[in-house]
């Protein structure tokens, strides 16, 4: 497999656990490209392991060049399998003209550099001739300044490329992921392979929020579901499937962190160089929990985890604490209004006298949050223990408020290994840099779970294939 957009490595540990191996990955970030390298090759030589970690940009390295530094022979034979999620940025500008281009002239991508991406992962596809493509974006590719990215990349691929193709818009609740993220995901299978292209079927279910449902029609308003296209409705299971995953259940073994609350924490850039034991637990733990401790060649540290690590923010403390669990910045301002209210009753009563405006103003600015309720009601968000979580998005590596944890004890945003576990990452995956790198590789990644299930059905139509023709390539060190 080759892992385009391949970020710490989502996709590529989802498809580990499904028996595919990673060869080779391109990511522009170095410090994600570290986390994958280290993951995913780790056991290797040193002067290999520091080829896997160099950071690559895919706009100006070849396919060639690739294979050539990690020593994988010729591109068109290295892999049978492509994955990865080109940013759609400027496709609106290029559509499905440039695309059809790409697909007939190799060097067109060079010609308009807008929406390059798209473009290079197309010159990928057409370089290195995989049997099995998978592609990963938001909902918003499906409708994007009038065009649907998906269906057009799709057209393409089926019309210029020779392979089959389907796309489906998929949210990872129904997939034992314990966080409610669509994605839209598109499957292709060379015509060689000669299979229908599967998506999985449901493995748990639960009605979603309400906003998830405009959400998804807004982004399905191009899709044509009945005339043959390639879009594919997602399985959302019956109500006789297990409920989905809880947060409690995905993060609640974890130990408690409450040394800011006793003041002894830091407000320096947080490492990962202290474990932190798990605690001892009365009865069994939960499936996925023990999932995340137990994952095949990633089994949790004897001493615990090293990156349950959370951000300092005291000011907010108490208003975490305070916060309804489901609650939104709306109810944390109000909330925060009404502990400076109690605040100032408390001084004045003690004092004897009135503050002046000026105290006031200071106490205010020290105890409420900044930012209009109108502009950012769902920047913060207090999670449910009972429910998934909400999508982890990358700018948790900049504040984390949209993750705030559920137990009011502990009155804090999650930690960074929580939000590993939320995004279905196992304990003994390593993530390079310091706490907000993490974040960052964190939310943008695809949850390995639900790669995992995406990956179970291209494996099954690759072995279907070779049992029904023995089309098997042999493996590049071997030849």
């Amino acid at each position: 497999m080759l892992d385009l957009f391949a970020g710490c490595g989502g996709i590529s540990l989802g498809f580990r656990a499904a028996g595919f191996r990673i060869d080779a990955a391109v990511e522009l970030d170095p410090i994600a490209a570290q986390t994958h390298a280290l993951n995913f090759h780790g056991h290797e030589a040193p002067e290999v392991l520091a080829q896997h970690a160099r950071g690559r940009d895919i706009t100006n390295v070849e396919p060639a060049e690739v294979t050539a530094d990690l020593g994988l022979g010729d591109p068109e034979r290295a892999f049978d399998v492509l994955v990865g999620g080109p940013p759609c940025q400027a496709y609106a500008r290029v559509g499905r003209a440039k695309l059809r281009e790409v697909a007939d002239h190799p060097s067109a991508y060079k010609i308009d550099p807008r929406g390059n991406l798209y473009l290079r992962y197309l010159h990928y596809i057409r370089v290195t001739k995989p049997l099995a493509i998978l592609i990963e974006n938001v909902p918003d590719v499906l409708n994007y300044g009038g065009h649907n990215v998906m269906g057009e990349i799709a057209e393409v691929l089926e019309k210029d490329l020779g392979y089959r193709a389907r796309y489906s818009l998929i949210n990872s609740a129904f997939h034992g992921v314990p966080q409610m993220r669509d994605r839209v995901y598109l499957l292709a299978v060379h015509e060689e392979v000669d299979q229908e292209i599967k998506f999985p079927r449901a493995t748990h279910h639960m009605i979603l929020p309400s906003g998830y449902g405009g959400t998804r029609s807004v982004a399905l308003r191009l899709v044509d579901m009945f005339e043959g296209g390639a879009f594919e409705e997602a399985d959302h299971g019956t109500p006789d499937l297990p409920g989905p995953v809880t947060a409690a259940e995905a993060i609640g073994d974890l130990s408690p962190i409450t040394l800011h609350l006793e003041g002894k924490a830091k407000k320096a850039a947080q490492r990962f160089d202290v474990p932190v034991a798990y605690p001892k637990r009365q009865g069994t733990l939960p499936t996925y929990a023990k999932l995340m401790r137990t994952w095949t060649g990633f089994e949790a540290p004897t001493d615990g985890p090293r990156d349950h690590v959370i951000r300092f923010l005291p000011r907010d403390t108490e208003i975490f604490r305070a916060m309804p669990n489901g609650a939104e910045y709306p109810a944390a301002h109000a909330t925060a209004v009404r502990l400076y209210e109690e605040r100032i009753r408390d001084l004045e009563q003690r004092g004897k006298a009135r503050l002046t405006e000026s105290e006031k103003t200071t106490i205010f600015r020290a105890m409420v949050p900044p930012y209009p309720i109108g502009s950012f009601p769902n920047r913060w968000w207090k999670l449910r223990s009972d429910f998934p979580v909400r999508t982890l998005m990358a700018h948790i590596g900049k504040d984390t408020y949209s993750h705030i944890h559920f137990d009011s004890m502990q009155a804090r945003v999650i930690s960074v290994r929580e939000a590993a576990r939320l995004q279905s990452f196992p304990d003994g995956f390593t993530f390079c840099g310091t706490m907000n790198p993490a974040y960052r590789q964190i939310g943008n990644a695809v949850p390995p779970l639900m790669a995992k299930r995406l990956a179970e059905t291209i494996r099954d139509s690759l072995l279907r294939a070779c049992n029904r023709t023995a089309m098997v390539r042999v493996p590049v060190a071997a030849e």
